[in-house]
């Protein structure tokens, strides 16, 4: 049975309960900020490659994105291991928030300074090494808070969606104005994430501190987050194929500019933000599995209906749709990992699944910019969506497992 919360208890724990949530949003409104910089530059990213040097072509911007989700890829555990190696999560959070910060100036120097494009790619690693950082730690300060695992995670997606969305929007007004406006837009955003960073206080479980080698050691004694690690890694495919493919489906099957590309890709990030919150308290309550194993089965299916939609309407009501199951999705997928992981393991396990995340992002970028030039939209819709169809059917029965047993749980549902 679940403890009452503290609040109800006694003023102290009111008092406690309130801070809380004052820290919860405030690390959400983080994670936010992060979301919304990146964003900004993908409704425009065919504009903002060619001001770069690069071409216009469908493999130039799938260049572009992968360089940075490469260094996601590579630095998402060494951030999370490094925090819970020290302790602190938010200074090195700070850290990576002003890198990036950094990295999005460069890039907007490179034109004056008539750097290759090569270059451009280079820069645009070491700006993702370090945000994500950023990213990735702020998420893990998340997961730190009681109250739940699924409240917490659905914090970070309604911000995570919420950010996507007014970075959709925004970001593509700013690359029809000047493409170089997203990339200034961006620095600024995380400039101001990194001070907010400084403000917040950190509420870390007690545990072991733990060397980085030891910290990585452990997390390969927990096999069950293979699971949400490969859910993680086709979601995150998914949202990889939607912030290229689906920027070029839109502008060249209903010949939308970057502005109405962001608004396309606005009607699914609304509702997939929108619904994040309370899809992870109903995660709480009903269990990781339902949400997980039927919503990514519904979801792979909205994916190819957005693919097969005959005009621009009728494809903008499949975004709304597979974003409101996007949303069931996420934040049960990524409780699941608290779940599973310690309190000495957390920062690397959320690190690791963003490791699977990034390449997820990448497999996206990838496969959907390859199949897309080799065999056209229609086909690379179909192959995306019923991937997530596939890992749903494939890993239902250890879903059901890991939901059923306890885990972190009793932990995880005390609190507010």
């Amino acid at each position: 049975m679940p403890r009452g919360n503290d609040a109800d208890i006694c003023p102290e724990g009111q008092s406690a309960a309130v801070t809380r949530r004052s820290t919860r949003i405030r690390l959400a409104l983080g994670v936010w900020g992060v979301l919304v910089s990146q964003v900004f530059l993908y409704p425009g990213v065919e504009d903002i490659v060619v001001a770069l040097g690069g071409d216009g072509t469908i493999r130039a911007g799938m260049w572009f994105l992968v360089a940075e989700f490469a260094a996601f890829v590579t630095f998402a555990s060494v951030w999370g291991a490094a925090s819970d190696a020290l302790g602190r999560r938010l200074p090195l959070a700070a850290v990576g928030a002003l890198g990036g910060a950094a990295g999005y100036l460069v890039l907007a120097a490179a034109p004056t300074f008539e750097f290759p494009f090569a270059a451009v790619l280079a820069v645009r690693v070491v700006g993702g090494a370090a945000t994500i950082g950023a990213f990735s730690l702020s998420i893990t300060a998340l997961a730190d808070l009681a109250g739940g695992n699924g409240q917490n995670m659905g914090a970070a997606g309604i911000a995570i969606g919420l950010g996507a969305a007014l970075g959709s929007v925004i970001g593509g007004r700013l690359a029809d104005a000047d493409p170089l406006y997203p990339l200034f837009a961006a620095a600024l955003t995380l400039a101001a994430v990194a001070a907010l960073f400084l403000t917040v206080s950190e509420e870390l479980p007690e545990g072991d501190r733990l060397g980085v080698g030891d910290v990585l050691s452990r997390l390969r004694q927990r096999p069950a987050l293979a699971v949400p690690y490969a859910f993680g890694f086709i979601d995150r495919m998914t949202a990889g194929f939607f912030a290229l493919v689906g920027v070029y489906y839109f502008r060249e099957s209903f010949g939308l500019d970057a502005a109405g590309a962001g608004l396309a890709l606005a009607a699914f990030f609304v509702p997939f933000a929108l619904l994040q919150y309370p899809a992870g308290v109903l995660s709480d309550r009903i269990g990781r599995a339902v949400p997980v194993v039927v919503g990514s089965v519904c979801y792979g299916l909205g994916i190819v209906a957005v693919g097969v939609a005959p005009t621009l309407w009728v494809a903008i009501g499949a975004m709304i749709a597979v974003g409101a199951l996007g949303a069931l999705v996420s934040p049960a997928t990524m409780a699941l990992v608290t779940d599973v992981a310690t309190v000495e393991t957390r920062g690397a396990a959320l690190g690791g699944f963003n490791v699977f995340g990034s390449l997820g992002f990448l497999a996206g970028f990838l496969l959907g910019g390859t199949t897309t030039a080799s065999a056209g939209f229609l086909s690379a819709f179909l192959v995306v969506g019923l991937a997530e169809v596939a890992i749903a059917v494939v890993a239902a029965r250890a879903v059901w497992r890991i939901s059923a047993s306890d885990y972190s749980w009793p932990e995880t549902r005390t609190g507010s």
